[in-house]
């Protein structure tokens, strides 16, 4: 029975564990410019027992913000800032994924100098995002405008730019990257009928509807090689105007494409709120029947669940969030059953090392 605890080749990888650390926001970038700095070097090297670390979702573009201070990866500066990182993560025995990302219509005015964010069809996200003063840093959650409908001609642009950022996250040391395919951002949206009414190549059935999946997949895979390539998909989350009755059948079929490209694994995300939906086991072995690489779940996992799922085969990494936030050595507290810290709320998003670098790991007993 494979352990939580027990090592696993991922595409051009070997974890000394299958606890992973899950992408989380987390908004302490340098201003202006959103570069990563030292701060977050030191955040993530803290974290770096994990097996595998999947950074925060990070912006291929100046297009694709949609939070406040959120890091990106297409400017010198910022691949200068993320090799800071990756270089601490490597010193410190990890391993570290980038998440590349393209927010669509999750996003404010106030990113696009005053137009309005992209979409695959413009059809409001009922969402808020985060928008902080670039001044003061205080920030609220505000209403996402109603966006406008990409150009069919705009499209490979942004295919684009994802083989680039892909290739800046290789120069700023980075293991491999995790595709952000989830969540209600651009890539759920283009799979979405809810979100992507498109009379073309990329909207009607469920095959044209995976197409801006697969171009992407296939520009990163044939960048970087399709060894060091993941992608995160929610195929349950209904959020931000997301439900969709037909998304299941066409995650599926993303999955087969996935499975053809070769990319080393899918990151499910699983809803971490009260009364949200579950996935279902039927789904999972679906799953495993079409795609034959490595399944990461992620959402609400403790031990004993995270266990469950790896013996019962329908998983092969589980990642923390909100655990590893005050438990920077998680790995160590839940193999050796010691007690989790819990984290301030109020410290998420922006501000200092307060909250973000401030928590310590457990001292060793001699």
């Amino acid at each position: 029975m494979p352990s939580l605890f027990s090592p696993i080749p991922l595409g051009s990888l070997t974890l000394p564990n299958r606890v992973a650390l899950a992408p989380m926001t987390r908004a302490r970038s340098s201003q202006p410019g959103n570069v990563p700095n030292a701060l977050m070097a030191e955040y993530y090297a803290q974290r770096a027992s994990a097996g595998l670390i999947v950074t925060e979702a990070t912006q291929i573009s100046a297009q694709g913000q949609g939070y406040s201070f959120t890091p990106g990866i297409h400017s010198p500066a910022q691949i200068a800032g993320w090799r800071l990182i990756t270089d601490a993560v490597h010193r410190a025995g990890g391993r570290i994924m980038l998440q590349l990302w393209h927010v669509g219509r999750m996003s404010h005015e106030s990113f696009h100098d005053g137009g309005r964010p992209v979409a695959p069809s413009a059809i409001s996200p009922d969402a808020k995002v985060w928008v902080a003063d670039p001044e003061t840093g205080i920030g609220a959650m505000v209403d996402s405008p109603l966006p406008r409908a990409l150009e069919l001609s705009e499209i490979a642009g942004i295919v684009e730019d994802f083989r680039q950022a892909a290739a800046n996250a290789i120069e700023a040391g980075f293991d491999g990257v995790e595709i952000h395919g989830a969540n209600g951002y651009l890539i759920d949206q283009f799979l979405r009928r809810s979100s992507n009414r498109r009379d073309d190549r990329y909207g009607g059935p469920a095959e044209n509807r995976i197409r801006f999946l697969v171009e992407v997949a296939e520009a990163v895979a044939g960048e970087i090689g399709a060894s060091r390539v993941g992608i995160r998909l929610s195929p349950y989350i209904t959020q931000r105007n997301m439900k969709d009755d037909e998304i299941i059948p066409t995650i599926l079929k993303a999955a087969g494409e996935i499975d053809r490209i070769g990319l080393a694994y899918i990151h499910l995300v699983e809803a971490d709120w009260d009364d949200a939906p579950v996935i279902p086991d039927d789904f999972r072995r679906e799953l495993r029947a079409t795609y034959s690489g490595r399944i990461i779940v992620a959402g609400r996992y403790d031990r004993k669940k995270a266990e469950a799922i790896l013996a019962a085969g329908l998983a092969d990494i589980v990642a923390f969030g909100r655990p590893f936030i005050a438990n920077p050595d998680l790995p160590r507290r839940l193999k050796d059953g010691l007690p989790l810290a819990s984290f301030d709320g109020a410290t998420l998003f922006g501000g200092s090392a307060e909250g973000y670098s401030s928590y310590p790991a457990l001292e060793r007993v001699a």
